[in-house]
């Protein structure tokens, strides 16, 4: 399904006062794919990716993996491996609050990316972290089960979808 953030900001804010929530503009377009969609998976880390590839192992379909990363710039989060795992289970894309690596090679592969920024160096492997809570960065809440919108435009929340079937 096509959209564009701009129209979906216009129907939906005009029409049912303030649906969509919109992510700050800090965010670097990455990946193959230039708008994606899906309800929001949630993770959040620190300089700790194990818990991402545990996430793009499972199922994907319809989804995004949003990544707290806590901002930090010292590390990659997401790789192209990880991000051949995420394409090969069936993720629509993920944002990821913090950076990633192997960037040419990731837009390469049909999966929306937004990011911070690249980074070379790989992050720590201890498994800490928590899954499926409410992150907020970029001045909005990101709550699991609500759906998400990217383009080259911006990033729009939203508590139910905003198209058809």
């Amino acid at each position: 399904m096509t959209f564009k953030t701009p129209d979906l900001c216009d129907e939906f804010e005009a029409e049912l006062g303030k649906t969509v929530r919109v992510l700050a503009p800090m965010f670097q377009r990455y990946g193959g794919r230039k708008s994606f969609s899906g309800q929001i998976v949630t993770l959040k880390i620190f300089e700790d990716n194990s818990l991402v590839r545990e996430m793009f192992a499972e199922n994907g379909v319809g989804k995004v993996l949003v990544i707290d990363g806590g901002g930090s710039l010292r590390c990659a989060l997401l790789g192209d491996q990880l991000a051949i795992l995420a394409k090969t289970n069936g993720w629509e894309g993920a944002v990821v609050y913090g950076c990633i690596r192997d960037s040419g090679d990731i837009n390469e592969i049909d999966l929306g990316i937004r990011a911070l920024n690249t980074h070379p160096q790989k992050s720590i492997k201890k498994g800490v972290g928590d899954r499926n809570i409410a992150v907020t960065f970029g001045g909005v809440t990101f709550n699991p089960g609500e759906w998400l919108y990217a383009d080259e435009d911006g990033v729009l929340l939203s508590a139910n979808s905003l198209l058809p079937s």
